[in-house]
Protein backbone atom coordinates (compact mmCIF):
# COMPACT_ATOMS: atom_id res chain seq x y z
CA UNK A 1 0.00 0.00 0.00
CA UNK A 2 3.05 2.39 0.45
CA UNK A 3 4.28 2.21 -2.92
CA UNK A 4 0.74 2.49 -4.38
CA UNK A 5 -0.41 6.30 -2.51
CA UNK A 6 1.51 9.01 -3.96
CA UNK A 7 3.71 11.32 -1.18
CA UNK A 8 3.48 14.96 -0.77
CA UNK A 9 5.77 16.88 1.53
CA UNK A 10 4.87 20.66 2.63
CA UNK A 11 7.49 22.70 4.20
CA UNK A 12 6.39 25.65 6.61
CA UNK A 13 3.27 23.12 7.12
CA UNK A 14 4.02 22.97 10.83
CA UNK A 15 1.54 26.09 12.31
CA UNK A 16 -2.40 25.22 13.24
CA UNK A 17 -4.46 27.12 10.66
CA UNK A 18 -1.45 27.63 8.71
CA UNK A 19 -1.51 27.63 4.89
CA UNK A 20 0.63 24.85 5.23
CA UNK A 21 -1.93 22.60 7.17
CA UNK A 22 -4.61 23.67 4.79
CA UNK A 23 -2.41 22.17 1.96
CA UNK A 24 -1.90 18.89 3.67
CA UNK A 25 -5.26 18.23 4.44
CA UNK A 26 -6.69 18.88 0.86
CA UNK A 27 -4.00 16.18 -0.10
CA UNK A 28 -4.83 14.02 2.93
CA UNK A 29 -8.55 14.45 1.85
CA UNK A 30 -7.04 13.37 -1.70
CA UNK A 31 -6.18 10.53 -0.66
CA UNK A 32 -2.13 11.14 -0.41
CA UNK A 33 0.23 10.76 2.22
CA UNK A 34 1.79 12.95 3.96
CA UNK A 35 4.52 14.73 5.42
CA UNK A 36 4.43 17.60 8.25
CA UNK A 37 8.13 19.52 8.42
CA UNK A 38 8.66 22.61 10.08
CA UNK A 39 11.53 24.08 11.99
CA UNK A 40 12.27 23.09 15.46
CA UNK A 41 11.23 26.02 17.76
CA UNK A 42 14.55 25.45 19.23
CA UNK A 43 16.15 27.35 16.16
CA UNK A 44 15.47 30.85 18.26
CA UNK A 45 13.45 29.84 21.43
CA UNK A 46 12.94 33.85 21.55
CA UNK A 47 10.82 33.74 18.11
CA UNK A 48 7.05 33.72 18.48
CA UNK A 49 6.95 32.81 14.99
CA UNK A 50 8.16 29.57 15.10
CA UNK A 51 5.61 26.30 15.16
CA UNK A 52 6.12 24.78 18.90
CA UNK A 53 6.50 21.04 18.87
CA UNK A 54 2.94 21.30 20.39
CA UNK A 55 1.72 22.82 17.32
CA UNK A 56 3.51 20.33 14.95
CA UNK A 57 2.36 17.38 17.00
CA UNK A 58 -1.69 19.25 16.29
CA UNK A 59 -1.31 19.24 13.01
CA UNK A 60 -0.39 15.85 12.37
CA UNK A 61 -3.03 14.68 15.06
CA UNK A 62 -5.44 16.44 12.24
CA UNK A 63 -4.03 14.95 9.39
CA UNK A 64 -4.16 11.48 10.87
CA UNK A 65 -7.77 11.94 11.26
CA UNK A 66 -7.98 12.52 7.47
CA UNK A 67 -5.48 9.91 6.05
CA UNK A 68 -6.19 7.20 8.98
CA UNK A 69 -2.55 6.44 9.71
CA UNK A 70 -0.08 8.64 11.69
CA UNK A 71 1.31 11.33 9.78
CA UNK A 72 5.05 11.70 10.15
CA UNK A 73 6.63 15.24 11.10
CA UNK A 74 10.43 15.74 10.03
CA UNK A 75 11.95 19.07 11.49
CA UNK A 76 13.77 21.08 8.49
CA UNK A 77 15.64 24.39 8.73
CA UNK A 78 15.36 25.00 4.75
CA UNK A 79 18.12 27.57 4.85
CA UNK A 80 20.11 24.18 5.94
CA UNK A 81 21.41 21.90 3.23
CA UNK A 82 21.95 18.89 5.21
CA UNK A 83 18.80 19.56 7.31
CA UNK A 84 17.11 19.45 3.84
CA UNK A 85 18.87 16.33 2.49
CA UNK A 86 17.90 14.79 5.73
CA UNK A 87 14.26 15.75 5.19
CA UNK A 88 13.85 13.81 2.30
CA UNK A 89 16.17 10.93 3.35
CA UNK A 90 13.67 10.17 6.21
CA UNK A 91 10.69 10.33 3.58
CA UNK A 92 11.99 8.15 1.36
CA UNK A 93 12.67 6.06 4.56
CA UNK A 94 9.15 6.00 5.74
CA UNK A 95 7.04 6.27 2.38
CA UNK A 96 9.41 4.93 0.02
CA UNK A 97 8.78 7.35 -2.69
CA UNK A 98 8.41 11.31 -3.24
CA UNK A 99 5.46 12.44 -5.52
CA UNK A 100 4.97 16.27 -4.87
CA UNK A 101 6.87 19.00 -2.87
CA UNK A 102 5.00 21.65 -1.83
CA UNK A 103 7.22 24.99 -1.11
CA UNK A 104 5.61 26.89 1.89
CA UNK A 105 7.99 27.51 4.12
CA UNK A 106 8.79 31.73 4.23
CA UNK A 107 9.07 35.07 5.63
CA UNK A 108 6.38 37.68 6.01
CA UNK A 109 7.06 39.17 9.39
CA UNK A 110 9.96 41.51 8.59
CA UNK A 111 7.79 44.66 7.52
CA UNK A 112 9.10 48.25 7.78
CA UNK A 113 10.77 50.80 5.26
CA UNK A 114 13.31 49.99 3.11
CA UNK A 115 15.59 52.20 4.50
CA UNK A 116 15.39 50.49 8.04
CA UNK A 117 16.07 47.01 6.87
CA UNK A 118 18.87 45.22 8.30
CA UNK A 119 21.62 43.17 6.45
CA UNK A 120 21.00 40.37 9.28
CA UNK A 121 16.70 40.69 8.04
CA UNK A 122 17.51 40.96 4.44
CA UNK A 123 19.36 37.91 4.24
CA UNK A 124 17.04 35.77 6.57
CA UNK A 125 13.98 36.27 4.39
CA UNK A 126 16.01 35.61 1.61
CA UNK A 127 17.37 32.46 2.70
CA UNK A 128 14.32 31.14 4.01
CA UNK A 129 11.79 32.33 1.32
CA UNK A 130 13.90 31.66 -1.77
CA UNK A 131 17.28 29.70 -0.78
CA UNK A 132 14.69 27.63 0.99
CA UNK A 133 12.74 26.79 -1.97
CA UNK A 134 15.99 26.67 -4.47
CA UNK A 135 17.19 23.59 -1.89
CA UNK A 136 13.87 21.86 -1.50
CA UNK A 137 13.53 21.74 -5.41
CA UNK A 138 17.20 20.77 -5.84
CA UNK A 139 16.97 17.60 -2.95
CA UNK A 140 13.11 16.90 -4.43
CA UNK A 141 13.98 16.69 -7.99
CA UNK A 142 17.11 14.44 -7.56
CA UNK A 143 14.84 11.78 -5.86
CA UNK A 144 12.13 12.16 -8.98
CA UNK A 145 14.83 11.99 -11.15
CA UNK A 146 15.60 8.31 -9.77
CA UNK A 147 12.43 7.20 -9.36
CA UNK A 148 11.63 7.92 -13.10
CA UNK A 149 8.17 8.38 -13.21
CA UNK A 150 8.42 12.47 -12.81
CA UNK A 151 6.96 14.49 -10.35
CA UNK A 152 5.23 17.82 -8.77
CA UNK A 153 7.40 21.00 -7.21
CA UNK A 154 4.68 23.37 -6.09
CA UNK A 155 6.41 26.89 -5.02
CA UNK A 156 3.77 28.87 -2.81
CA UNK A 157 4.85 32.33 -3.96
CA UNK A 158 2.51 35.30 -3.77
CA UNK A 159 0.66 38.62 -5.18
CA UNK A 160 4.41 40.27 -3.40
CA UNK A 161 5.34 38.36 -5.93
CA UNK A 162 4.35 39.88 -9.13
CA UNK A 163 3.52 43.83 -7.03
CA UNK A 164 5.54 45.73 -5.01
CA UNK A 165 3.95 46.59 -1.55
CA UNK A 166 5.35 49.10 1.41
CA UNK A 167 7.63 48.24 4.11
CA UNK A 168 7.57 44.75 2.54
CA UNK A 169 11.20 44.58 0.34
CA UNK A 170 12.81 41.77 1.57
CA UNK A 171 9.70 39.64 1.19
CA UNK A 172 8.91 41.14 -2.11
CA UNK A 173 12.17 40.23 -3.47
CA UNK A 174 12.22 37.05 -2.25
CA UNK A 175 8.70 36.36 -3.42
CA UNK A 176 9.61 37.38 -7.37
CA UNK A 177 12.54 35.25 -7.29
CA UNK A 178 10.98 32.35 -6.52
CA UNK A 179 8.89 32.88 -9.51
CA UNK A 180 12.16 33.52 -11.42
CA UNK A 181 13.60 29.96 -10.43
CA UNK A 182 10.05 28.58 -10.85
CA UNK A 183 10.75 29.30 -14.43
CA UNK A 184 14.07 28.18 -14.74
CA UNK A 185 13.51 24.68 -12.83
CA UNK A 186 10.42 24.16 -15.49
CA UNK A 187 13.19 24.13 -17.95
CA UNK A 188 15.79 22.36 -16.18
CA UNK A 189 13.63 19.75 -15.07
CA UNK A 190 11.33 19.07 -18.11
CA UNK A 191 12.69 16.58 -19.89
CA UNK A 192 12.26 14.35 -16.59
CA UNK A 193 8.58 14.97 -16.54
CA UNK A 194 8.44 16.90 -13.63
CA UNK A 195 6.89 20.08 -13.27
CA UNK A 196 7.44 23.16 -11.42
CA UNK A 197 4.73 26.05 -11.13
CA UNK A 198 4.34 28.63 -8.43
CA UNK A 199 0.67 29.71 -7.02
CA UNK A 200 0.55 33.54 -6.25
CA UNK A 201 -2.60 33.70 -3.51
CA UNK A 202 -3.33 36.99 -2.09
CA UNK A 203 -3.63 38.09 1.57
CA UNK A 204 -4.77 34.91 3.93
CA UNK A 205 -5.36 35.44 7.36
CA UNK A 206 -3.36 32.33 8.91
CA UNK A 207 -1.10 33.37 11.79
CA UNK A 208 1.54 35.53 9.37
CA UNK A 209 -1.94 36.80 7.60
CA UNK A 210 -2.79 38.21 11.37
CA UNK A 211 0.35 39.84 12.37
CA UNK A 212 0.10 41.87 8.79
CA UNK A 213 -3.47 42.53 9.46
CA UNK A 214 -2.27 44.45 12.72
CA UNK A 215 0.50 46.13 10.84
CA UNK A 216 -0.84 47.42 7.74
CA UNK A 217 -4.30 49.09 9.52
CA UNK A 218 -1.88 50.48 12.36
CA UNK A 219 0.13 51.86 9.25
CA UNK A 220 -2.81 53.04 7.20
CA UNK A 221 -4.04 54.96 10.40
CA UNK A 222 -7.43 52.50 10.10
CA UNK A 223 -9.04 49.98 12.69
CA UNK A 224 -8.06 46.95 11.09
CA UNK A 225 -11.75 45.70 10.59
CA UNK A 226 -11.66 48.95 8.36
CA UNK A 227 -8.44 47.78 6.59
CA UNK A 228 -10.05 44.44 6.04
CA UNK A 229 -13.06 45.76 4.88
CA UNK A 230 -11.23 47.95 2.40
CA UNK A 231 -9.32 44.76 1.43
CA UNK A 232 -12.32 43.03 0.45
CA UNK A 233 -13.80 45.84 -1.42
CA UNK A 234 -10.58 45.97 -3.88
CA UNK A 235 -11.20 42.21 -4.77
CA UNK A 236 -13.42 41.47 -7.31
CA UNK A 237 -14.82 38.57 -6.11
CA UNK A 238 -15.47 40.69 -2.41
CA UNK A 239 -14.23 38.17 -0.36
CA UNK A 240 -10.77 38.05 1.27
CA UNK A 241 -8.93 34.44 0.43
CA UNK A 242 -9.01 30.97 2.48
CA UNK A 243 -6.31 28.44 2.66
CA UNK A 244 -8.40 26.23 0.98
CA UNK A 245 -8.33 28.43 -2.24
CA UNK A 246 -4.71 27.80 -2.41
CA UNK A 247 -5.04 24.17 -1.74
CA UNK A 248 -7.51 23.34 -4.03
CA UNK A 249 -4.96 24.98 -6.90
CA UNK A 250 -1.85 22.91 -5.27
CA UNK A 251 -4.45 19.64 -5.82
CA UNK A 252 -4.92 20.57 -9.53
CA UNK A 253 -1.42 21.23 -10.37
CA UNK A 254 -0.65 17.72 -8.47
CA UNK A 255 -2.69 16.36 -10.73
CA UNK A 256 -2.60 14.13 -13.97
CA UNK A 257 -5.22 17.02 -15.54
CA UNK A 258 -2.17 19.58 -15.14
CA UNK A 259 0.75 17.50 -16.30
CA UNK A 260 1.02 19.39 -19.36
CA UNK A 261 1.39 23.09 -16.80
CA UNK A 262 4.74 23.84 -16.33
CA UNK A 263 6.71 27.29 -15.44
CA UNK A 264 3.44 28.87 -14.78
CA UNK A 265 2.94 31.15 -11.51
CA UNK A 266 -1.47 31.03 -11.23
CA UNK A 267 -2.89 34.04 -9.26
CA UNK A 268 -5.19 32.60 -6.31
CA UNK A 269 -6.59 36.53 -5.88
CA UNK A 270 -10.08 36.86 -6.23
CA UNK A 271 -9.52 38.88 -8.93
CA UNK A 272 -7.06 41.25 -7.14
CA UNK A 273 -3.86 40.08 -9.37
CA UNK A 274 -4.11 39.77 -13.18
CA UNK A 275 -0.86 39.25 -14.64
Amino acid sequence: MKQEKKVVVCTGSGRPGGLGEAILQRFAADGYRVVVSDIDSSADPNSTHLAADADRAAVATSLTALTGEPVPIFTCDVRDPSSVQSLFDQTIAHYGRLDVLVNNAGIGFVMKHTREVSPAEWQLVLDVTLGGVFYCTQAAARIMEGQGWGGRIINIASQAAKSGFPHMAPYCAAKHGVIGLTRTAAIDYGAEQITVNAVCPNHVTTGLGSAQNAYFSTFFGISEADYLDGMRERIPLKRIGLGSDTAAACAFLASDEASFITGEAINISGGEEMH
